[in-house]
């Protein structure tokens, strides 16, 4: 068969005009006054750095004084908990249980254990049907571990002086407040993004990753 036979009546073949294009293909402009308000392009370096900190620092308020609020789940970041976690593991550094040879990784076991604890209870919330995105779940858990980070803080200060004995029963009360101020703010953030018969699911894990880092503060005790 002739090669033009095989495409014979093409050329009569004619597209609608009245077929409709499906998709959303319009690009939303704003005004001009928007553009610039939310233009960051032209701002100087410290106005940003300011500006991120400050925004840093309302979330550690949030932390402090927990409610049932959007804020970390509105404007997340992972700034915040990156300190956070940077400083936990640098105070948990050169316990008395680690050698020379082993003194050197523990600052990456202690980071490995927050962002994997942290990842693990955000996989498990999402399996559950929870509504908080990936990014929102770790903002919330890493600002969450500010109490017990204050609390490490604490305890190092008591180890510096005073017996054994007392210093324990400071450091295992400050321990446990901490971990539960930890957790119940965490469960303040999360509780409106779960199921409500699946909240206790959710919770148990969180309950357990805080209560892994609080021993881990408990336990610790300085190199002589």
């Amino acid at each position: 068969i002739p090669p033009s036979h095989l495409f014979a009546g093409l050329s009569d073949v004619s597209i609608s005009g009245d077929i409709a294009v499906e998709g959303e293909i319009n690009v939303p402009v704003g005004t001009p006054s928007q553009d610039k308000k939310y233009s960051t392009l032209d701002e100087p370096v410290k106005d940003t750095i300011l500006r991120d900190l400050k925004a840093v620092g309302k979330k550690f308020v949030h932390v402090m004084y927990p409610k049932k609020s959007s804020a970390l789940l509105r404007d997340w970041d992972l700034w915040g908990p990156l300190l956070l976690c940077v400083t936990l593991a640098l105070m948990l550094q050169g316990g008395s249980v680690d050698s020379k040879e082993d003194r050197g990784p523990q600052f990456a076991e202690v980071f490995v254990i927050i962002w994997f604890g942290s990842v693990i209870i955000t996989l498990n919330s999402k399996l559950l049907g929870g509504t908080i995105s990936f990014f929102q779940s770790l903002c919330v858990l890493g600002y969450c571990i500010m109490p017990l980070t204050v609390a490490m803080v604490v305890c190092r200060l008591v180890l510096l002086g005073g017996s054994w004995g007392f210093s324990f029963i400071v450091r295992l009360i400050v321990v446990t407040a901490s971990f539960s101020w930890s957790t119940f703010a965490s469960t303040a953030f999360l509780a409106d993004c779960q199921p409500p018969n699946r909240k206790a699911l959710v919770v148990y894990p969180v309950f357990l990753f805080y209560f892994v880092i609080g021993w881990m503060i408990l336990t610790f005790s300085p190199s002589a």
